[in-house]
């Protein structure tokens, strides 16, 4: 565990002094604010809900997010309970508030991920592309604000297509309840 915290770590540094720009910050600060509460997604996935034609992806989605509050927000990460970095790499400055829930797994990573692999088989491959896309910046800002490990973003993610990949499963599986 030693050696994938100094990894992590000397990431959110190198990123830190290498990557961060004056011009870049405001603009990766908007996009991980997009991921705040998972608001963004909730609302999409309410307004796929209205429609007859996209209501199998908005409950797809809110499946997919629904999950990711139980499985990941509430089990995972309290099971596991990892110190946010900004607490333990000495040097490392936080460009947003600092979050007070545990660091593993990413939520915003989880959620983005969810919600982008549920509409996946549902939606036009290019809103599909669209939203990974905007699930992939989300989980990237994370590491560049600095409230998350790059291990965080990675499981996040990793979960939220699990998690997005189930409810598009199970959806399909009722679709008859959706038309």
């Amino acid at each position: 565990m030693n050696m994938i915290f100094q990894i992590d770590s000397g990431i959110l540094l190198w990123i830190q002094e290498n990557v961060r720009a004056p011009w870049l910050t405001p603009i990766v600060k908007a996009i991980t604010h997009l991921g705040d509460g998972g608001i963004l997604w909730i609302l999409l996935a309410v307004l796929l809900l209205c429609f007859r034609k996209t209501r199998m992806a908005g409950a797809a989605m809110a499946l997919a997010l629904v999950l990711t509050l139980l499985l990941n927000n509430i089990c995972i990460k309290n099971l596991v309970d990892r110190t946010r970095p900004y607490e333990l790499i000495q040097g490392l400055e936080v460009l947003v508030r600092k979050p007070s829930d545990a660091s593993f797994p990413s939520g915003h990573s989880c959620a983005s991920f969810a919600a982008a692999m549920a509409l996946w088989g549902f939606v036009p491959r290019r809103y599909g592309v669209a939203t990974l896309i905007l699930a992939a910046l989300i989980a990237l800002s994370r590491i560049y604000v600095g409230v998350h490990y790059p291990t965080d973003i990675l499981a996040g993610a990793l979960f939220g297509c699990l998690y997005g990949w189930m409810a598009g499963k199970a959806i399909r599986k009722h679709e008859v309840f959706f038309r």
